[in-house]
């Protein structure tokens, strides 16, 4: 079955980096389109970022643009998230994502999501 496990959160500082990775299993990750989105506390979802198939198109929230970066590696079946220069806005769960590659495209598996807490 189609699993998608995320790793990498934490506690951040103000202006420090994560990198966030989210395992793909279960089917041909390879020939989809994935994504992040994050929910922080008592807020609702926001798209974070999407990237095509084999990583040639990538595609930004405006609240992360020229500070997160997403990438893949389809021999490893992972998708990333670097994320820079981290702002205490940044802090909310980070889901990966099948789909969803720009806001209002379907997304039809996510994963359990990883924590990141950006604070001094």
């Amino acid at each position: 079955q189609v699993q998608l496990v995320e790793s990498g959160g934490g506690l951040a500082q103000p202006g420090g980096s994560l990198r966030l990775s989210c395992a793909a299993s279960g089917f041909m990750f390879s020939s989809h389109e994935m994504s992040w989105a994050r929910q922080a506390p008592g807020k609702g979802l926001e798209w974070v970022s999407g990237i095509s198939p084999v990583g040639r198109d990538t595609y930004y929230a405006d609240s992360v643009k020229g500070r997160f970066t997403i990438s893949r590696d389809n021999a490893k079946n992972t998708l990333y998230l670097q994320m820079n220069s981290l702002k205490p806005e940044d802090t909310a769960l980070y889901f990966c994502r099948r789909g969803g590659v720009r806001l209002g495209i379907r997304v039809d598996y996510w994963g359990q999501g990883t924590q990141v807490t950006v604070s001094s």
